[in-house]
């Protein structure tokens, strides 16, 4: 069963955490969802999750792709000291990794931004370009293994370009039947 690891803190959003989520596991993905602290995560709106791991315990090689979802999290989640090295491994691998909206921050962490064409929420586009990134205003951006996207009109162009590269991967399984 292929694993996928999710990383955030308080004040993610929502959709762009809870979407991909399901989507992986709809897929056939064991999920894990990380943050600086195990336990209990809460979302802008409302919305909590179990982070079943903190970023100590995380061992990104365990894991065949990586979900960055935005709001407050990734800025709350990029200064354990363990972030950007989690976060780098996937590129090192080249391992499948989608990012949207702040998500990227984590990105900058890692510092595997440079050179790449992404896009990200508007806001942090100068952080992104001043890190060495070729930032775009389009909805989806895909750069080898990393799928970027700008916010949550964009989540379904998003995961849908994030799935073809899993499949690509060959990390899907079938499809179940009834």
């Amino acid at each position: 069963m292929p694993k996928a690891l999710i990383i955030t803190g308080e004040g993610f959003e929502d959709i762009e955490l809870l979407y991909p989520y399901y989507r992986l596991l709809e897929a056939g993905f064991y999920v894990v969802i990380a943050a600086p602290e195990k336990g209990r995560v809460t979302g802008k709106h409302g919305y909590s999750v179990e982070a079943g791991a903190s970023l100590d315990e995380v061992d990104p090689r365990e894991f065949d792709a990586l979900v960055l979802p935005g709001g407050r999290g990734p800025e709350r989640a990029r200064v354990h000291p363990r972030a950007g090295e989690v976060v780098r491994h996937f590129f090192e691998e080249d391992k499948p990794v989608a990012a949207i909206c702040h998500g990227p921050q984590l990105l900058i962490t890692a510092r595997v931004v440079a050179g790449r064409r992404l896009t990200s929420y508007w806001g942090i586009r100068d952080d992104l370009e001043a890190a060495g990134a070729k930032w775009v205003d389009e909805p989806v951006v895909v750069d080898g293994n990393l799928v970027t996207a700008r916010y949550p009109p964009d989540i379904p162009l998003w995961m849908r370009e994030f799935m073809r590269i899993l499949e690509k991967r060959g990390l899907l399984a079938p499809y179940p039947k009834d």
